[in-house]
């Protein structure tokens, strides 16, 4: 009943035209829009589906308006619970391309390349006979920066427009190719945002190119991925969207002043200083956004391609945005791992639904070919959830469990591991104490129920599953003796209250730098 409200309020958001199914015999195209930390609180598909004190944390009625990205939702599924399977940039990216754990693609932390051998879903699709192409921030190819064009190709054969690093906001085109347009004194690219218009500015330069791309006239499908580098810092849009929204509504959320209970560090509140301005140009960035999603979407209906066209729209991984006092990523906590996803595909996913199981970054190669009708021989750790979206409801094998970590190599290893599901998630680290949070009880994180003697039995599942994960995926936290000595505790039979072992140190703000 709960999710058949749901379903029902979401198809009343606006006019969902009639699915119409792809040509017998062919394919549909594929269009992925990714940005680059975004909170899904800014997203009115998602406000839709939260309580006034969950939607609005940064004050009353202060929102972002993002009509064409809710039509995406409308027109298919949202995902409530979807989560970056490492949520900083490179694993996180890495995850989503291969279906594989961060931790086998050669890309666990931020700037190491992806491993040659990695097979993507555009590689599968360009075998299939797509046509398919890239552009913006790729972030898989080592530490080049900008690094246009990367020769590594990983089956986007068009990645003219693809450039490795950086969030720069304002892109040019010479007869050498594509360039970053603003400069420093030194001649060297900068984040200057100076002259940007809607042209020259990021977003609009990419948005351009993939219109120019999915209009092409073609006689085979497409598959495009444009990566937008906002609403990533720093947090400068052009004008008008830099004084769009007025600063002074602006609020610092709720849990940034709450003390919490027995809060592990990365869950702590930090005194960190709220920045009203901060938020509204961030808010200004999340428009811009939507207004050039709304010009693809009209770019594919005008060429009569938007009922044959798979268009998804997601992002690598959150931003705290002032939550429990933070910033940016890299720890569990929801406004940082769990992203927007939503997806639209005509005669595939019906119109309006919701899926409220845990999913994460992993899941998206598998899902995607799923939808296609498309295998592979290639390895894939992630699961394929189409029948899920095809259905709105689990097949009565699934397992609602998704796994989601960061860090854990070198010498005094930190960062964690975590199983999550669509109510709860269970973190453990070998630098912090382990935390279980009931996310329907304690949407905001701030009471940790490890010690709860009602919670043993949830414990027990969620750490028999981090066992398996542990033993079959290769994640360097298997190697963590406190972490072996939390899951031995957690599956075992014992009902007595559970002492950590002590930790080599406390875990920081974030595992990973601010790419």
């Amino acid at each position: 009943m709960k999710t058949m409200r749901r379903i029902i309020f979401l198809l009343g958001m606006l006019a969902v035209p009639g699915m119409i199914p792809a040509a017998e015999g062919t394919r549909p195209n594929v269009l992925i829009i990714q940005t680059d930390e975004h909170n899904f609180r800014t997203l009115g598909c998602y406000r839709a589906l939260l309580p006034p004190d969950q939607a609005f944390i940064w004050g009353e009625g202060v929102k972002v308006d993002t009509p064409h990205i809710d039509s995406i939702a409308a027109r298919g599924a949202i995902c409530t619970r979807y989560y970056a399977t490492s949520p900083v940039c490179t694993p996180s990216r890495a995850a989503l391309m291969t279906g594989r754990y961060p931790q086998n693609t050669g890309s666990i932390s931020n700037d190491l390349p992806m491993l040659d051998e990695m097979e993507t879903f555009a590689t599968v699709l360009a075998r299939e006979g797509y046509d398919t192409g890239y552009a913006g921030k790729w972030h898989l190819d080592g530490p080049a920066k900008p690094g246009w064009s990367p020769a590594r190709k990983f089956g986007f054969e068009d990645n003219r427009y693809q450039f490795n690093r950086g969030h720069w906001k304002k892109l040019g085109e010479d007869e050498n190719g594509p360039k970053v347009a603003a400069v420093n004194a030194k001649g060297q690219p900068s984040y200057d945002v100076a002259g940007a218009d809607e042209t020259s500015f990021t977003t609009d330069f990419l948005a351009d190119r993939a219109i120019e791309f999915v209009t092409r006239k073609r006689d085979r499908p497409f598959c495009f991925m444009v990566s937008i580098p906002d609403p990533h810092g720093p947090n400068t849009v052009r004008a008008p969207y830099d004084t769009m929204f007025d600063p002074a509504p602006f609020r610092q959320p709720g849990s940034a002043l709450a003390a919490g209970q027995k809060l592990p560090s990365f869950a702590q509140v930090l005194q960190d200083r709220f920045n009203s301005r901060q938020m509204a140009l961030y808010f200004g960035m999340v428009k811009c956004v939507d207004d050039n999603v709304g010009r693809l979407l009209a770019a594919l209906r005008e060429t009569g391609q938007l009922d044959r066209t798979i268009v998804l729209f997601t992002s690598d991984h959150g931003d705290m945005c002032g939550e429990h006092g933070r910033y940016n990523k890299g720890i569990p906590c929801e406004g940082s791992a769990r992203i927007p996803f939503v997806i639209a595909a005509p005669g595939l996913i019906p119109p309006g639904t919701v899926i409220e199981e845990a999913l994460g970054t992993v899941d998206f190669k598998p899902t995607l070919l799923g939808l296609l009708g498309i295998g592979t021989q290639a390895k894939m750790e992630g699961r394929d959830a189409s029948e899920l979206f095809r259905k709105g409801e689990a097949p009565a094998d699934w397992v609602d469990r998704a796994y989601v970590r960061i860090g854990g190599t070198g010498k005094g290893a930190s960062g964690w591991v975590a199983a999550f599901t669509k109510r709860h998630k269970l973190v453990l680290s070998p630098t912090d104490d382990p935390a279980l949070f009931d996310l329907d009880a304690d949407p905001f994180e701030l009471k940790n129920l490890f010690g709860d003697p009602a919670q043993r039995g949830l414990l027990r599942e969620l750490g028999g599953g981090l066992k398996d994960y542990l033993a079959t995926s290769g994640d360097p936290h298997g190697e963590s003796a406190a972490i072996r000595s939390d899951v031995a505790w957690l599956v075992s039979g014992d009902a007595e209250a559970y002492s950590p072992p002590p930790r080599l140190k406390r875990m920081g703000k974030a595992a990973e730098g601010n790419e």
